[in-house]
């Protein structure tokens, strides 16, 4: 795979994924009566907390695996699978990152940039699994952890942005807007989580 190819692909897969559009509404929702300054600050905690959490799968990810024994293509099935229940629940808006205990819990709580913002909503079990097997992907291709670590950062940077705009963004889109993006990404990601399966089949019972 060139350079340009994993970064394109490390790119679309993270940003579908973490779909940085769609978090928009829900940091309205829970930072919306906070000052522009409180926003700016929650935003940049949640996305510096969000880069150390995919740097820490995507370095140490794999030996994690090898210590439990756990081979790539089994978590590229496992990942894949998880990634298109995702996918299923954004293209039928049934999509839920948290639970109705755990959103009351944030809105009263000082600090929402670590949960639900860092984690599930910008690095959940689909950004895990996600980043693991685009590190796996890197060490074949030539410089392949800076192309994924400045395709990460143009997604955080894109995700950070999308949360200064919030409110911009869902005034554009409107909620149907911001439906049909999801919707679309939804769709895209299904297809993504099929090519992990297929990758993660092979990976299995051809190579061994």
């Amino acid at each position: 795979m060139a350079p340009l190819a994993l970064a394109a692909k490390a790119f679309l897969t993270l940003f579908v994924v973490m779909d940085p559009v769609g978090l928009g509404p829900v940091f309205l929702a829970l930072a919306g009566e906070r000052t522009p300054e409180e926003q700016r600050a929650i935003a940049a905690r949640a996305v510096g907390l969000a880069a150390g959490l995919l740097a820490f799968f995507g370095l140490f990810g794999a030996p994690l695996l090898a210590y439990l024994g756990i081979g790539l293509g089994a978590f590229r099935v496992a990942g894949g699978l998880l990634l298109f229940k995702i996918a299923v629940d954004m293209v039928f808006a049934s999509r839920v990152r948290e639970t109705p205990e755990e959103e009351e819990e944030a809105r009263v709580r000082e600090d929402i940039s670590v949960f639900p913002l860092a984690i599930p909503l910008l690095v959940g079990p689909g950004a895990m699994a996600s980043i693991l097997v685009l590190a796996a992907e890197a060490k074949g291709v030539p410089g392949g952890p800076l192309w994924l670590a400045a395709a990460a950062g143009a997604v955080l940077l894109l995700a950070y942005l999308a949360l200064l705009l919030a409110g911009a963004i869902a005034r554009g889109l409107g909620r149907t807007g911001v439906n049909v993006v999801t919707r679309v990404l939804g769709v895209l990601l299904a297809a993504l989580a099929v090519q992990y399966v297929f990758d993660g089949v092979w990976a299995y019972f051809v190579r061994g």
